[in-house]
């Protein structure tokens, strides 16, 4: 017999608690184990009887479910929390993922819209720990063990030679997608210094630390790196970039690379949002990177900068399989077919992610990664999808061990 879920009950009305128990008692793959009336109780409950799923009102008095979330997510990680509320306003939501509810449901709902809801985030956790249970060396708590026994992983450089195709968007969902559906170890890493929007993207305070604070006079403190990492309850965690644009000049392209290896040896992936024009600081973080994800639109004029870049990686000596191209908003109908962008790069189009501006735009405002807040959507299964082939590739990858190409420079007589 497959394992039953087990579900707390937190809610501080008892004729609630009372309809939901009869409820779920109809599902044969479900079990509620308890309930509990307050905070405080779902706390004590969930310690002694590790539901796998907690369904939590939003609104109780004393300690409300998004406090009780935020606590109950650091003592039972692997506990799922649907958070239930009678207000559907985008703050709420907001709030609720960010102290870790995995599904939000807007009272009153039905029952076939409650059982979905406990299948699924039953159903992504136990995939997500069984992701981690194959990996040969799991992420442990201190860096320096890890480094010493986890094989570096991949640096991964999100790139456009143009702005407003979606950059940052798809970086940050990148990283959540990674870190919260594939159960790795994931490090945004916003290196648009002058201007970083991962942290507004992610809701975070402006007022956390960022790469400049282990900076001095170009010398960076490794041993404070951990300090000025964020972490975000997708599971992905957070280098940002200085709150002040002047702060940018204390980062040298020295000092970025030091950071980004040692965030390597400490994670599986390392996401690395970047501007979108050549810089000695942005040459060298393509350099670095493992793998560099081009990122385009149908439009004409950053199909000719795409190009041009292709040039440039050419004349740089990257290999082709070093560059990825991706297609944003793909079916944008603007008079371009892809057909006729492949021939003009005189390349193909490795992947694509489709347009879903009212998806994007509602993330991007609540603070809430749409891969999280929207994950049935195909742009969060295009996003989903691109995350799984760059950690897939992660194992044994040939680029790093192979004799890199002469690098030339990019300024060179021709």
């Amino acid at each position: 017999m497959a394992e039953r879920i087990r579900v707390l009950i937190v809610d501080d009305i008892p004729e609630t608690r009372e309809h939901l128990t009869k409820l779920l008692g109809f599902e044969s793959d479900i079990e509620v184990v308890g309930a509990a009336a307050s905070g405080a109780e779902a706390l004590e409950l969930a310690a002694s009887l590790q539901p796998a799923v907690v369904l939590m009102d939003i609104n109780m008095p004393g300690m409300d479910g998004i406090a009780t979330a935020e606590q109950l997510s650091a003592r039972l990680p692997t506990a799922s929390i649907v958070m239930m509320s009678v207000q559907g306003e985008a703050d709420y939501l907001r709030r609720s993922m960010l102290a870790g509810a995995r599904e939000f449901l807007v009272k009153p709902f039905s029952a076939d819209e409650l059982v979905t809801s406990i299948r699924q985030v039953f159903l992504r956790e136990q995939e997500k720990l069984g992701r981690i249970a194959e990996r040969p060396t799991p992420a442990g708590p201190h860096a320096e063990s890890r480094a010493e026994t986890h094989e570096a992983g991949r640096i991964v450089t999100i790139f456009s030679p143009k702005g407003g195709v979606g950059r940052t968007t798809v970086a940050v969902n990148l990283g959540v997608a990674a870190a919260a559906d594939l159960g790795k170890r994931v490090c945004i890493v916003d290196a648009s210094f002058q201007f970083g929007d991962v942290g507004v993207m992610l809701n975070m305070n402006p007022k956390n630390k960022s790469i400049a604070d282990i900076i001095a006079d170009g010398v960076v403190d490794l041993e404070s790196l951990e300090s000025v990492i964020v972490n975000h309850s997708s599971g992905a965690r957070v280098l940002l970039a200085p709150s002040s644009p002047e702060m940018a000049e204390l980062i040298t392209s020295g000092a970025v690379k030091q950071i980004l290896e040692a965030l390597r040896a400490t994670h599986d992936l390392v996401i690395v949002d970047t501007w979108p024009w050549f810089h000695e600081t942005t040459l060298n973080l393509l350099d670095l990177s493992d793998e560099i994800v081009v990122l385009m639109t149908l439009e004409i004029t950053n199909i000719k900068n795409v190009r041009l870049f292709l040039e440039v990686a050419e004349q740089l000596g990257y290999a082709s399989d070093k560059v990825r191209l991706v297609l944003n908003r793909a079916d944008a109908a603007l008079g371009i077919r892809v057909s006729d962008v492949e021939h003009s790069i005189g390349r193909r189009i490795d992947e694509t992610i489709v347009s879903d501006g009212r998806s994007v735009v509602y993330a991007l405002n609540r603070g809430v990664p749409f891969v999280i807040s929207n994950r049935d959507a195909q742009v969060s299964q295009d996003i989903l999808r691109l995350a799984r082939k760059l950690t897939a590739e992660s194992d044994g990858f040939a680029s790093r061990d192979a004799k890199p190409a002469q690098k030339k420079s990019l300024f060179a007589r021709r």
